[in-house]
């Protein structure tokens, strides 16, 4: 391992911290945590890949605090997990042999929209009024965790949004939502790690000692959600979402 300094030491673990906390609840933490890694000098793949270790270290952790508490719907997400860790591990495959550069504006649309529809629904989300598994909802819960999973390890940027809206239009509450995303998120996290670890593209230290910090920022921040409900989660949903379309939208440009 190369010398770190002290100084970098701790703003890696601050920057983790902060990332995840928002992260464990509506995604988005690498608008944070990729920078951070970016000014340590390691190459953008490897920079990609120990976010990835240290991310899924997060998504372990608060995907157990709402499991614990309550507000994941386990019978679904159990079926669905294994979808979304294949549909990321298909898209990781894909991404190696077509770059995910014509995506970029097609996602910008998307978030927009999300963003859009989440702001007219007032009460969206404030109450479930999921009514329990049906044809159509196994149908939609399917293509989200294919489709979705696949999108997080061919592109990734909004993919929590994604998930969290498409639980959202289920009939789950917000904090519901959230809950089941991150289960989802943490699946897709899996196979992109994987693939990372496979190519040698990870930083083990570096992403170990991130991952440590954003295990307490996810601790805190899936605990402050689950008290606090959707008067929480829907306007740092809508923030974060809001920053994911300018981060686009600045990449585009630039």
């Amino acid at each position: 391992m190369e010398q770190i300094s002290i100084e970098m030491l701790l703003f890696l673990m601050a920057a983790g911290f902060l990332a995840s906390f928002i992260d464990s609840v509506v995604g988005g933490g690498g608008l944070i945590s990729i920078p951070a890694l970016l000014l340590t000098g390691l190459p953008s793949t490897v920079v990609l890949g120990t976010n990835k270790l240290a991310s899924t270290m997060s998504s372990c952790t608060s995907t157990i605090s709402f499991i614990r508490s309550g507000k994941v719907n386990v019978r679904m997400v159990a079926w669905l997990f294994p979808l979304s860790l294949i549909g990321s591990a298909a898209g990781a495959y894909t991404v190696t042999k077509i770059p995910p550069e014509f995506l970029k504006p097609l996602v910008v649309v998307l978030l927009i929209l999300v963003t859009i529809y989440t702001l007219i629904k007032k009460n969206w989300g404030s109450e479930s009024t999921y009514k329990g598994v049906t044809k159509r909802i196994v149908f939609f819960a399917v293509m989200t965790a294919l489709v979705i999973g696949f999108y997080d390890g061919f592109f990734g940027p909004g993919t929590g949004s994604f998930l969290l809206f498409a639980f959202l239009l289920m009939g789950f509450d917000f904090v519901g939502s959230a809950g089941n995303a991150k289960v989802l998120n943490f699946a897709s996290n899996i196979a992109g790690l994987a693939m990372f670890a496979a190519l040698g593209s990870v930083n083990y230290e570096y992403g170990i000692l991130m991952g440590i910090a954003m295990i307490a920022g996810a601790i805190l921040g899936s605990r402050i959600a689950i008290r606090k409900g959707a008067s929480y989660v829907k306007p740092l949903f809508i923030s974060v979402t809001a920053l994911l379309i300018g981060k686009q939208l600045w990449d585009m440009l630039h």
